[in-house]
């Protein structure tokens, strides 16, 4: 019990509780399908090298664990983008879409957007949750046509199988995390149907037992999936991450509550010499704070991890 309590805590108190204002540079670039992302961007002007920061499950680059990233790599003499996903960025978006843990082709226009100008001789990604899903799943789509300058990926808390992720917001004291998530993503859908009415049926909340329930009826529907397995495993970067041609880091506390170790790829990782898997015993969901620094200890290991590369 004391070391459930502990992983709330590690969990919860460095997210709610600190705040890192960071002073970006917004701007807005379109989409091929006739949406927008907005990209917040921390210059460097003599830096050619370009860390790319995603966040989590209904985040945004305000979020501490961003902006610590941003602020961390900053001084130390990189460039940073932290962009938001589609409707994150204190707008609905566009389209009948919304965002997904799969969406990676999103994170590509990024990426080549911020190649496009031709001053970047590196390009390093950071993902969270959520958003170290894309990482993993872009580096494993990507594969042989990684830009050159994309040289590592590394995923912090990342539901790599993400069905295992969905059951565990189920467990009784996961309440606070399940509650959440579910009031803000259906205040987003119900958003996106008045954009586009009769793609839900919202009397199906009533209907809601498990996580996998509201996923059925609202968030595969809005993806545009019938099926929940199909679009489970197009969520899952655990099912391409095998393809990746440059060095990932996953990072997965055992104490995290919402990412059991079901989302581990051991396996896989045991097999390829590019995929590394750490699950320390402590960290909770993007938490590992650290004690008497401005920043954590995620911004650290993913800095020493673009200083090495693979371990293996």
């Amino acid at each position: 019990m004391l070391s459930r309590l502990k992983a709330h805590y590690q969990t919860i108190v460095p997210n709610l509780f600190q705040k890192i204002p960071v002073s970006y540079r917004r701007e807005r670039i379109d989409t091929p399908d006739g949406d927008f992302l907005d990209l917040d961007w921390l210059d460097h002007e003599d830096s050619r090298r370009l860390v790319v920061l995603s966040h989590g499950l209904e985040g945004d680059s305000s979020r501490v664990y961003v902006a610590s990233a941003a602020r961390f790599f900053h001084q130390r003499g990189w460039q940073v983008l932290a962009w938001n996903c589609r409707s994150c960025s204190g707008e609905m978006n566009r389209t009948k879409k919304l965002y997904s843990h799969g969406q990676s082709e999103d994170l590509e226009l990024v990426i080549n957007h911020a190649l496009a100008g031709g001053k970047l001789d590196r390009v390093v990604l950071v993902g969270y949750s959520m958003g170290g899903n894309l990482t993993l799943k872009y580096m494993g789509t990507m594969g042989n046509d990684r830009p050159a300058e994309v040289t590592h990926g590394v995923a912090f808390s990342a539901p790599v199988f993400i069905e295992h992720s969905a059951d565990s917001l189920d467990l009784s004291e996961n309440w606070i995390y399940r509650s959440k998530f579910r009031r803000a993503l259906t205040a987003k859908i119900r958003a996106k149907e008045a954009q586009f009415p009769g793609r839900v049926d919202f009397s199906k909340l009533k209907d809601i037992q498990v996580w996998r329930d509201f996923d059925r009826h609202f968030s595969a529907r809005i993806g545009g999936y019938d099926n929940l397995d199909d679009y489970y495993a197009y969520l899952s970067s655990g099912n391409f991450v095998g393809g990746t041609t440059a060095p990932v880091l996953i990072v997965n506390a055992k104490n995290d509550p919402i990412v059991p170790d079901a989302c581990n790829p051991h396996d896989l990782a045991k097999k390829h010499p590019l995929i590394n898997l750490e699950t320390p015993d402590w960290g909770g969901h993007v938490g590992f704070a650290l004690k008497g620094k401005s920043w954590n200890w995620m911004d650290e290991r993913a800095m020493d991890f673009f200083a090495v590369g693979s371990r293996k």
